[in-house]
C-alpha cells in the first residue's frame, strides 16, 4: 500500500500528521509522506493511513493498494 499526498490540493491542516506521524509530516504548509510516495507503507500503519485519508478535509491523500 502507498499513500500519495496531492500537494496542490493539500491545505496543510495537519490532521494526517496527528493521525499517523510515522508516515506524514508537514514541510512548510504542505503535508508530505515522509517515507516516500513510491515506498510501501508498513502494514502496521496501513489502517492509520486510511484513516488519515478519510479525515483529510480536502481529500488530498490517495491510497494505492
Amino acid at each position: 500500500m502507498r499513500a500519495i499526498v496531492d500537494e496542490e490540493t493539500c491545505i496543510g491542516c495537519g490532521r494526517c500528521v496527528e493521525i499517523c506521524p510515522e508516515v506524514f509530516e508537514l514541510e512548510g504548509e504542505i503535508a508530505v509522506n515522509k517515507i516516500g510516495e513510491g515506498n510501501d507503507i508498513s502494514p502496521q500503519y496501513e489502517q492509520l493511513c486510511e484513516e488519515a485519508a478519510s479525515e483529510c478535509p480536502v481529500e488530498a491523500i490517495m491510497i494505492e493498494q
